[in-house]
């Protein structure tokens, strides 16, 4: 096996690995105020999401071939990679498209086990940055566009990343209010049951808009690699094997649950009712697909929070956990330096040590981190049984709900 097929294949592996981390990391952005009213029960919510973000993937895959372009220069319009990085079957280009893959991963873990709802689309740009950068300079990174419009780096992820929060949360603030505003005098339960089929509804809206633009990210990743190897010349379409594989990985991965972000969500941000759950999922869908149709990239992580925030604002009386949202908030700022940091440094490491020791060394501290961190996981553990458990005034997000006892029952 030449060092290239083996770069080739382990691209493609840890592309199907990230979207399946992509699937649990943002199951909560759908589903966690459903779980959190009760409107339905947590294995059924995830179960609803995955099959929602199966049907999403295969619905849209027409930017897939040039999703990367938003951010770094390794292709051109058409989605061919640029003739400079094919030497070598493509051997540059696979190791920035594999190290930038692990930053992404690592990132998604690391917040999953702290339990901070954030972008795994900017999680994975963040890792392309950074590993493009160490690869070319930061004349690789696509920082502005041609300046005719909003465009790179800041224009199509920094400042739709400040933008997308606070507007979803301005819409599901008014969206709350009148929302309790019309049903004042409604007995208490006609509403409650009205609004959780409400909750159903925006939330599969949610769930299938997510499944549209989160799979193609990583089609598009895999394609590239298939073309910067060689066993593949066509630059206008996807692999039907591709998007089968990306569309699983990301509803297998939903299904799983991602129960502590899902915490942290529904439980954490605000104690929220239904109404609230409903006008939240409203304002998230109306963001989202208000933006795909303008042309705009936004976090669905993002909007998702901005929303819930938003619910906790519109309704009199409503308990915010501010603290819980700063530090939502400061994992936002992070995201892209951190994981292009870890980007950056495989490739350093990988390059640095050259090859097949260094392929495999930087894929053994992905595989080595993974395992400490589900591992650690365990020691707190959250779950489908605990999800709902009443979030302590104390917690910080990923903290245990489960007793010693739940634990053991559970293991």
């Amino acid at each position: 096996m030449t060092l290239e097929l083996l770069l080739l294949i382990l691209v493609i592996g840890t592309a199907i690995a990230f979207d399946f981390t992509n699937g649990f990391h943002d199951t909560g952005n759908a589903m966690a105020t459903s779980i959190a009213t009760g409107a339905l029960k947590p294995k059924t919510a995830v179960a609803l999401s995955a099959v929602l973000n199966l049907i999403g993937a295969f619905l849209s895959v027409e930017v897939a071939l040039t999703v990367t372009n938003a951010v770094v220069r390794l292709q051109n319009s058409s989605g061919a990679p640029n003739p400079e990085l094919l030497a070598n079957n493509g051997h540059e280009l696979l190791m920035i498209v594999f190290c930038g893959l692990i930053g992404g991963i690592l990132w998604n873990l690391l917040t999953w086990l702290l339990g901070l709802p954030s972008s795994s689309s900017h999680a994975l740009f963040g890792g392309l940055i950074g590993s493009t950068a160490a690869a070319l300079g930061f004349s690789g990174v696509n920082w502005m566009g041609d300046g005719t419009k909003l465009d790179g780096v800041v224009g199509k992820v920094i400042l739709p990343a400040f933008a997308s929060p606070v507007v979803a949360a301005l819409v599901a603030t008014i969206g709350t209010w009148l929302v309790y505003k019309i049903t004042t005098g409604v007995a208490e339960r006609y509403a409650e049951g009205g609004f959780r089929w409400g909750q159903i509804g925006t939330a599969s809206l949610v769930s299938l808009a997510h499944g549209t633009n989160d799979a193609q990210k990583t089609m598009g990743v895999i394609t590239l690699a298939l073309i910067a190897y060689g066993v593949q010349t066509d630059t206008t379409t996807v692999p039907l094997w591709v998007k089968f594989a990306c569309a699983f990985a990301i509803a297998a991965g939903t299904y799983t649950g991602g129960w502590r972000i899902i915490r942290t969500l529904g439980k954490g941000l605000v104690e929220i009712s239904s109404p609230q759950g409903m006008a939240a999922e409203a304002s998230s869908a109306a963001v989202i697909l208000t933006s795909s149709h303008l042309g705009f990239a936004l976090s669905t992580t993002h909007v998702a929070t901005g929303s819930i925030l938003g619910s906790g604002l519109g309704k009199r009386g409503a308990d915010v956990r501010w603290g819980v949202a700063m530090r939502m908030v400061l994992a936002w700022f992070i995201t892209l330096p951190a994981a292009g940091l870890v980007g950056a440094v495989c490739f350093w490491l990988g390059n640095g040590i050259g090859g097949y020791a260094g392929v495999l060394i930087v894929f053994g501290a992905l595989v080595a981190l993974t395992f400490w961190m589900i591992a650690h996981s365990r020691k707190t553990a959250v779950h489908a049984g605990n999800v709902n458990d009443e979030w302590q005034a104390d917690a910080k997000p990923g903290a245990s709900v489960a007793s010693d006892e739940s634990i053991g029952a559970k293991a």
